[in-house]
């Protein structure tokens, strides 16, 4: 039997929980909170594979195994390697205080409504795209993914990073607010337990009933008086239903909306849970976007500027949707083309810049699809009777990168 104890934030086992074990695993200072027994052989957590292998070699002969982890193992812990390698009914977890727990606990806030997220050797550009999106956040921190990359990598002033470090030790416990630029101008050693990134005018969220951040939308597509726009200019619903589809926004992914002018899909994307950035070049249309992001209860990142040159400051894009653009439509499609990492999807009125939209897609590498969308809606007449009214036509190209893989984004 392999049994797998949390500590560092919780309690350490005592001798007596120990006492039998013949081979002990763990970080140095977890092995240095315990008393080991004599006889047991002590490993010291580096590389993961050769540990498994010696653990193998004693739960082959059913010598007893203690594995020391911190907080609670279960929760982007060792249990995940353990199970798979041993099966987890060879397992006997007995889990601690997570750390996530335990910074949320200092700061006597709930955290059934926080996203957690690991940039413990992951992508980091994950969880800042979550960070972006979500007013409350847990990230779970490594090497080149702590506070200062985080920092830097936050454009929203108005987050406070909580930085936990050496929780559970007493003398050098630390929990401190910072401003994303404060955290990103320090060094921060290799204490750091976990960080929260909050909104802190929503650290306090309504009563839960399910675990995790606000439920995403049942739908989307929402109708065009769903948001302020001027004119009509606004993409409609059926456009902009299958803009999504192509899109396809999911939490820890960042898109650009290119030419915003209403902000309808930048909303939309934000609503199901991926961190936007809105680029317009209208004054009007700046405050159109921001209001109707505060309407919708998201958090949109909206560029005042030109497109492609309002561009070149922003992070890299999953996917693009680009509403505008005149006479200078390929030269921006082509722009965001180099840089999306997944799908840029084009809307155009005009016929003629089909051609060279989809040139600029195909010339960055993209293989390209799209359809030409006609839709008449129910409309009312005079005596109690109805009449298809025909919206305008708009062409909808989609680029999709190649080769491009759909696993989940946490990985």
């Amino acid at each position: 039997m392999i049994t797998v104890f949390g500590t560092g934030t919780g309690a350490p086992p005592g001798p007596d929980e120990l006492a039998g074990a013949e081979l002990v695993v763990g970080g140095r200072r977890h092995l240095d909170a315990v008393r080991l027994p004599d006889s047991a052989e002590r490993i010291v957590l580096g590389p993961l594979a050769p540990a498994l292998d010696t653990i193998g070699e004693y739960d082959a002969k059913d010598r007893p195994v203690v594995v020391l982890a911190s907080g609670d193992p279960g929760f982007f812990g060792i249990v995940r390697a353990l199970a798979e390698r041993f099966g987890s009914e060879r397992l006997d977890v007995r889990p601690g205080v997570t750390s996530v727990a335990a910074a949320f606990a200092r700061l006597g806030l709930t955290w059934d409504d926080a996203v957690v997220v690991s940039a413990h050797g992951r992508d980091p550009r994950t969880a800042v795209n979550v960070c972006r999106a979500y007013p409350k956040v847990a990230v779970l921190t490594g090497p080149g993914a702590g506070p200062a990359e985080l920092g830097a990598a936050l454009w929203h002033s108005e987050r406070v990073l909580v930085v936990a470090s050496a929780l559970g030790d007493p003398e050098h416990e630390r929990i401190e607010r910072v401003s994303p630029a404060e955290a990103a101008d320090r060094d921060w050693g290799t204490a750091v337990n976990v960080v929260l990134c909050l909104d802190e005018t929503h650290a306090l969220g309504p009563v839960r009933t399910l675990a995790g951040p606000e439920l995403r939308p049942a739908g989307w597509a929402l109708d065009e008086d769903a948001f302020a726009h001027r004119d009509s200019m606004i993409t409609k619903f059926e456009v902009r239903a299958l803009a999504l589809a192509r899109l396809g926004p999911r939490p820890g992914d960042l898109v650009w909306d290119v030419g915003s002018g209403s902000g309808s899909v930048a909303v939309e994307c934000a609503r199901l849970g991926a961190a936007v950035s809105a680029v317009e070049k209208a004054v009007d249309g700046v405050r159109r976007i921001r209001g109707n992001a505060a309407l919708h209860g998201v958090d949109v990142h909206v560029v005042h500027g030109t497109a492609p040159d309002a561009l070149a400051e922003l992070d890299d894009p999953d996917a693009v949707f680009v509403g505008g653009g005149g006479r200078e439509l390929a030269g921006i499609v082509d722009a965001c083309a180099r840089r999306a990492r997944r799908t840029v999807v084009v809307a155009m009125a005009a016929l003629d810049r089909v051609p060279a939209a989809r040139a600029a897609l195909t010339g960055a590498g993209f293989s390209c699809d799209g359809v030409l969308l006609q839709s008449s809606r129910l409309a009312p007449l005079p005596g109690e009777v109805t009449r298809l009214a025909a919206t305008n036509p708009v062409f909808l190209l989609w680029g999709t990168r190649t080769p491009f893989s759909y696993e989940g984004v946490a990985q």
